[in-house]
């Protein structure tokens, strides 16, 4: 839980900063490397989650914490990114229905 907070925490700085300032468009940043980082960051929350999993069931020696933190963590970057396709399939619907 901690790190999803320090996760979020991080996602909402680095957002603020892209639209905030200017600066990090300027410095080659953008939206797009905006998303995939995150793209990155929600693969390694998942890769982290089966990591843990599977050392759960075939050693049956992993932490029961590190397994609950992990898998949680892999849910809510999964979530996350099925909102955010979500917003972008809606955006494009409204946009596509626009009269031109």
């Amino acid at each position: 839980m901690v790190a999803t907070i320090a996760n979020a925490a991080a996602a909402y700085a680095n957002a603020g900063r892209i639209g905030g300032s200017g600066s990090a468009a300027g410095s080659g940043g953008g939206f797009a490397d905006m998303l995939k980082q995150a793209a990155g960051d929600t693969v390694d929350a998942l890769k982290t989650g089966e990591a843990e999993s599977l050392k759960a069931v075939t050693t049956g020696k992993a932490d029961l914490t590190a397994v609950t933190e992990a898998v949680n963590n892999a849910e809510i970057a999964l979530q996350a990114v099925i909102a955010v396709r979500d917003k972008v399939i809606a955006a494009y619907n409204d946009v596509s229905k626009m009269a031109i």
